[in-house]
């Protein structure tokens, strides 16, 4: 073991020293980047859902395009070029036909690579080169799932996961920051994002890693042999209560104000806040999933439904058997089975203030009571007109055969 982590610490030691520069220009700035001479990954984690950016570090002088490909696997031959061969910066997805949907949620912008609501099957290698397939610099990039996250919540006395040691490595949960409170003025929520993680001294030599000896559980950085390190280990999150006080607004002006109090003395007070209101219709016994404007699955964001808070600590996707309304993973609030109850407007908080509401209305679709002269109307009294007929030409055969047949019986009886 020693002599592999001292090829590796050379090999490395190596690709540093061959280092060649290059120039990126971004905008009107030219910035001077270090190109690696031996082609090597960063390694880089993120939660499902999540949106991110990949910045194409470096390239030559002379290069005023990028292209980006994707390759699940490394050495794998199925290669998807995720930006057209003409240099477009930012790339209309429609316009590309690879025969995947997978084009669908990235984008090109300044050479960066964006890639919108990651999922898990989007974690592979990315690399950002020529047309003719000469590479400047890659990715590996793990997208861990949200379906089995592991959830704890502090208030009750529940702890994260602890740290797994096994016989070549080290399984644990880099956290993120605390997110800021989700509320203020009013109880609100805190959450951390934790990322699941291995340390070992066996990771491939060819991926770097911000930490020595350390990369995310899905990358592929970790030997296969230690392939089932992500069944081992969920990534998880961490909430806790919090109290921010909200900031101070701009008071209006001194009439404006006076004018205000004297609507308000002669009327009621309005209830809402005074936050954009967008009006939804909804048929019952349908489902519903309301996004907060500009949010993210790392910001922080909370629900009311009106004057009460929808907390994580009750409805949180998965704290409950039967959730009919729950917020998930990446802060969207879903209703399923939509009935009369429901109809309410819901706010959200974005980082702490409040930004917007939803009011939701449950619709019936009324019965429409058709005339005699709809087209409707005339085809099915048409269609009972023909039955009826039908019905009574039977009745009329059947018993034009029964007398029929008593005639001839009595015609011969001697």
């Amino acid at each position: 073991m020693g002599t592999r982590l001292l090829g590796a610490t050379l090999l490395l030691s190596l690709v540093d020293a061959l280092q060649a520069f290059a120039i990126e220009k971004k905008g009107d700035v030219f910035k001077k980047t270090a190109c690696p001479a031996f082609l090597v990954f960063e390694s880089v984690a993120y939660l499902a859902d999540m949106t991110f950016e990949l910045p194409c570090k470096c390239k030559p002088e002379e290069t005023s395009t990028v292209v980006w490909y994707f390759q699940k696997n490394l050495y794998s031959h199925e290669t998807t070029v995720l930006t057209d061969f003409n240099g477009t910066v930012i790339v209309d997805s429609s316009h590309i036909r690879v025969g995947s949907d997978l084009l669908k949620r990235f984008s090109i912008r300044m050479f960066s690579l964006i890639v919108f609501r990651a999922q898990v099957r989007d974690s592979g290698h990315y690399l950002c080169g020529t047309k003719e397939g000469l590479f400047f610099y890659g990715y590996d990039v793990d997208v861990q799932p949200t379906r089995q996250i592991t959830v704890a919540f502090l208030d009750k006395e529940q702890h994260v996961q602890e740290d797994y040691t096994g016989k070549d490595f080290t399984l644990f949960t880099m956290f993120w920051d605390w997110t800021s409170c989700d509320r203020c003025g009013v109880r609100g929520e805190q959450r951390r994002i934790g990322l699941c993680y291995v340390q070992s001294a066996e990771l491939k030599p060819r991926y770097r890693t911000t930490l020595p000896n350390v990369t995310s559980c899905g990358s592929r950085a970790v030997p296969s042999r230690f392939g089932s390190l992500i069944h081992l280990r969920n990534p998880e999150v961490a909430i806790r209560s919090c109290l921010a006080s909200c900031s101070e607004k701009e008071a209006p002006e001194e009439g404006v104000q006076s004018i205000s109090n004297i609507v308000y003395k002669l009327g009621k007070r309005p209830e809402l806040p005074h936050v954009p209101i967008q009006y939804h219709n909804q048929l019952p016994k349908t489902d519903l999933v309301i996004s907060c404007p500009g949010a993210r699955p790392e910001h922080a964001v909370a629900w009311d439904k009106g004057s009460m808070r929808l907390y994580r600590s009750y409805y949180l996707l998965g704290v409950r058997k039967n959730m009919r309304l729950f917020i998930d993973h990446g802060n969207h609030l879903h209703i399923q089975r939509v009935h009369s109850k429901d109809k309410a407007t819901y706010f959200c908080w974005r980082e702490g203030e409040l930004v917007a509401g939803f009011q939701l209305s449950v619709i019936f679709q009324p019965r429409r009571q058709r005339s005699p002269s709809d087209p409707e109307s005339i085809f099915v009294m048409r269609a009972v007109g023909i039955s009826f007929a039908i019905v009574i030409g039977i009745f009329f055969l059947v018993h034009l055969s029964c007398y029929i047949s008593q005639v001839f019986r009595k015609a011969a009886k001697p």
